[in-house]
């Protein structure tokens, strides 16, 4: 899978762009607040329809502009896909998939699978339980329609149950009572089977981080992460009946998949807890890497890898490995200079450089 093109009208600072793309390694680099990760935001909006840095489309808008667009040409098993995205401040997006509207935004995953990789992921061991469960959500999303079917249905019920438990909290009616149950109901259906993919998600990713992690730290280190959710899938339905009172009292919902969380352990310790920084980040380098991998052997693609200005955040040793790691895979990198590729002799075919909002191929 390799994305050929990308094209942007009034996408935050640029108010006309287009990018042609090599198949292997593209460097775009330029002084900080000069735009090169808007043209990575913009691939992953487009990969996933939302953006990584903010929940509004009014945010990623141009300044004193209405509306915005984003194209993107992709080639995935030797087929073409083309994806038009139409961004609005007070409408919904518009999307089209080879010229076909779609409804749901649901429909867009899975056509581009990226890996993004930022210096915040660095921090996904030692920030809080939210930012691992986003992590297990978005892959999970792009590999699996029925698991991104699941989490939005979830996402939902979670609404509207604790909307209820508001009103309940202020006013118990029979009524209210038999619409909780109702959303009772479809909160253990649709949770239960977001914790049982979560569960063969994490084992797949166990599989493989053991040999990356023990490569990485000499053998010296064994890494094995564990799914710790919040109460198991066949218990849900009788926690969630248990929870109900202090539900009601909090209002808002106690027990469920939204409070699950993942534990890493290096030679059977929790390294958030007593691990140094260091082996924090060698742990989210293994699990970026084994993400990789996994992605490649369930779609029998590559997926594309966009790295922003994540090198300068590595040692020498973690930046060879991850370099070393890329092979095949479609990359496109952000940096301030290009120096650390050159010490690092990577084969660079395509530089872009980026200058206040201006894009220049310089080979």
């Amino acid at each position: 899978m390799v994305i050929k093109s990308v094209d942007l009208c009034n996408y935050r600072n640029y108010d006309y762009l287009n990018m042609n793309f090599d198949d292997h390694v593209n460097i775009i680099y330029g002084d900080n607040a000069q735009g090169k990760t808007n043209i990575l935001e913009a691939l992953y909006v487009c990969a996933t329809s939302r953006s990584h840095r903010s929940s509004k489309d009014k945010d990623i808008i141009e300044f004193d502009r209405d509306e915005a667009h984003i194209k993107v040409a992709v080639v995935k098993n030797g087929s073409n896909y083309r994806i038009d995205m139409h961004l609005k401040k007070n409408k919904h997006k518009g999307i089209a998939v080879n010229g076909i509207p779609i409804q749901k935004a649901v429909e867009l995953f899975g056509i581009i699978n990226i890996i993004f990789f930022s210096p915040e992921d660095l921090d996904i061991i030692k920030d809080g339980p939210s930012e691992r469960r986003r992590f297990m959500d978005m892959e999970l999303s792009q590999l699996d329609k029925i698991y991104l079917s699941n989490l939005v249905n979830y996402n939902k019920v979670i609404v509207q149950r604790n909307k209820l438990l508001k009103d309940l909290n202020y006013n118990s009616s029979r009524e209210g009572l038999y619409n909780l149950d109702v959303w009772d109901m479809q909160l253990n259906n649709f949770g239960s089977s977001i914790i049982e993919r979560r569960k063969i998600f994490i084992k797949q990713i166990n599989e493989i981080i053991k040999d990356i992690h023990g490569k990485l730290t000499g053998n010296v280190e064994i890494l094995e992460i564990i799914y710790d959710p919040c109460v198991d899938s066949d218990e849900l339905e009788s926690k969630v009946k248990e929870s109900r009172n202090r539900d009601i009292n909090m209002k808002c919902t106690n027990v469920g998949p939204h409070k699950d969380d993942l534990i890493f352990l290096v030679n059977g310790k929790d390294v958030r807890k007593y691990g140094s920084q260091g082996q924090q980040r060698t742990v989210a380098l293994s699990l970026k890497l084994a993400e990789i991998q996994l992605v490649k052997q369930i779609i029998h693609d590559t997926p594309v890898l966009l790295l922003d200005d994540v090198l300068s955040e590595l040692d020498s040793n973690r930046q060879n490995f991850l370099l070393d790691s890329i092979g095949d895979i479609q990359t496109i990198v952000t940096c301030t200079g290009l120096e650390e590729f050159i010490n690092n002799r990577v084969s660079v075919n395509k530089v872009f450089k980026v200058v206040n909002g201006t894009v220049t191929s310089e080979n």
